[in-house]
Formats: C-alpha cells, structure tokens, sequence
C-alpha cells in the first residue's frame, strides 16, 4: 500500500477519484468531492466542502465551515476566511433546479487574493491578484489585482501590496511595501509591481 504524504482526519471525508497534494492537511467534518484536485502543503479546516471537480493550487488555506462550489478555481496562495461563501448560479429555484456543471458560472480567485470572513463572492466574477476583500463584503463585480474591497455591494477603497500591506502611494503614483520591499505604481485606476 502507498504510503500517504498528506494528512486527512479519521472525521473527514474524501471521494474517490480525487488528488491530495504532499503536505496537505484536511480537518474533522471536512468533504472533499470526486474529480477535485487539492495542491501541496494546502489546509482545509473544520467543515469545508470542495464540490467536485473544483481546483485548487499550492498553499491555499480554506477556513472553518466553506463551500468550495463546482464552477469556483483557486490559485496558489488563496485565502478564504472563515464562513466566507461561494455561490455557482445566479438565479436559484428550488422549483426549477439547476443541477450540473452546464449551468454553474465560473468564478476565479487568483494567485495571493484573501477572502475575508463572511465574505461573499458572487458567482461570475475574478478577484485580482493579491487583491483583498474585507470581512462581510459582498463582491458582485470583478476585483482588479491589488485591490482592497469592502462593503454591500464591494467597493474599492484602497490598495494592497503581495505582502498584505495597505499601499500609500506618493504624488507620482509610486509605494513600496515594507514587508516585502517590492514597488508598485498605481496609474490609470491599476496597480502593478514595478520591475
């Protein structure tokens, strides 16, 4: 027998057909669903659930009690706070059910982006790179990369750098994250690392 080099609590459930990677932790009460891909050194707390067929990257941290819906890909990196909620369909109908992969629309939360507590991410919509959205937000638009969002629906009221620094940028546009030492320009409403 292959010897795991993963860790899936004895209150945990994992499907067939389903790919852990090396490192990765799984928590009591957690369900993880056939066809989905887990990446290396990844944690699922207490009470996740990862529908099938879902993607998710390297190093990602899913929070107590989320729901990671068909339809819904996370890069490497990705936070998802505790509570926080994924949705898969627009116009639900208990009356008129829309079951199966043809009618879920797709969400993607890129590399580094953090997902606050009871969050909301409205199916449909990316959230940008290392962008950050605020505990209780709901996010009914796309998040350009770096951004820092809060509210009902979700606005931008500043920016944050990879290193999960609120960015202050000077006169010319320009802030450096002290954490990281990496520069950013903001120009034109977009943030972009400065090579």
């Amino acid at each position: 027998m292959e010897e795991k080099n993963f860790f899936v609590h004895n209150l945990a459930v994992v499907d067939d057909n389903v790919e852990i990677g090396e490192g990765s932790k799984i928590w009591h009460f957690s369900h993880v669903q056939s066809g989905s891909k887990i990446g290396k050194k990844c944690i699922l707390g207490q009470n996740v659930n990862v529908g099938n067929n879902v993607n998710i990257g390297n190093y990602v941290k899913i929070q107590n009690n989320v729901s990671v819906y068909e339809g819904v890909e996370l890069e490497d990196y990705v936070f998802c706070g505790p509570s926080m909620v994924f949705t898969n369909i627009l116009d639900p109908r208990s009356k008129y059910p829309q079951v199966g992969a043809k009618y879920y629309i797709k969400t993607q939360v890129k590399e580094g982006a953090s997902l606050g507590a009871n969050s909301t991410i409205v199916c449909g919509h990316s959230i940008g790179r290392f962008a950050f959205v605020g505990a209780g937000a709901v996010v009914t638009k796309d998040i350009p990369d770096y951004a820092l969002v809060v509210g009902n629906p979700a606005r931008i009221i500043g920016w944050m750098s990879e290193g999960g620094e609120r960015l202050k940028f000077d006169k010319d546009g320009f802030a450096t994250c002290s954490r990281t030492g990496i520069k950013y320009q903001l120009k034109d409403g977009i943030v972009k690392e400065v090579k």
